[in-house]
């Protein structure tokens, strides 16, 4: 059986991944109906141990959190959701949506905590087996644009549910300042896998350009299975 498709979901909070993650898994639905199946899942979080590990890690309350112990922690995220969702989906020859992967730690961790990429990489590479995506769509609207719909979302949820995951929303802008510098140094350094979207598009404009970075993705992916 061929090995299914990976696609990841990147930006800054407030960027609209999940809505665009969304829209994508019911465009896929209606184009790809012989697919074996459309997995949808999210990092951190996505299995019951990466639950726990996101209700710690974005949890306002868990102040003086030191960096590597974060980053450790998404890792640890990571790993599980790789053996325990993403490599078992992909070997069955699913289409794996994830909402984050080692690209946030890079850009977060690696940026924004200052932890820089070197040592993110190398632990993908240990721990997550090297995983890589097949395809990023990586969403970046503006800063200001970001922050105010994240922060806007989170008081909303906190509000109707009691759940706090504001921590990070919490930061300076320069932390965020950083993590968007980051994420253009990958899209410059991965430009074979990394669709970047940039600006303040509509909903739509940025879903029309997911759909046709995915849409050259699978018709590449159905010419490879055709020449084997």
């Amino acid at each position: 059986m061929p090995r299914g498709l990976f696609i990841t979901l990147e930006g800054l909070d407030g960027s609209g991944k999940s809505t665009q993650i969304s829209r994508l898994a019911a465009w896929l639905k209606k184009r790809e109906p012989g697919v074996q199946g459309i997995i949808l899942t999210r990092q951190p979080g996505g299995t019951e141990t990466g639950d726990r590990i996101r209700a710690l890690v974005l949890d306002s309350r868990s102040t003086g959190l030191d960096a590597m112990t974060e980053m450790a922690l998404m890792f640890a995220d990571r790993a599980q959701a790789i053996a325990e969702v993403i490599q078992p989906a992909l070997d069955e020859g699913k289409i794996v949506l994830c909402d984050r992967f080692t690209d946030s730690t890079e850009a977060y961790q690696g940026g924004g905590r200052q932890l820089g990429s070197e040592i993110v990489l190398e632990l993908h590479r240990q721990l997550c087996r090297n995983l890589q995506p097949d395809l990023t769509l990586l969403l970046l609207p503006s800063l200001e644009a970001s922050l105010t719909r994240a922060r806007r979302r989170n008081e909303r949820v906190a509000s109707e549910t009691g759940k706090d995951e504001g921590r990070f929303e919490a930061e300076k802008d320069a932390f965020y300042r950083r993590v968007h510098e980051k994420y253009t140094e990958i899209a410059a350094r991965e430009p074979n896998r990394v669709t970047l979207i940039e600006g303040d598009l509509s909903i739509d404009e940025v879903h029309e350009k997911i759909v046709a970075s995915v849409g050259v993705r699978l018709r590449e992916t159905h010419a490879e299975i055709s020449a084997k």
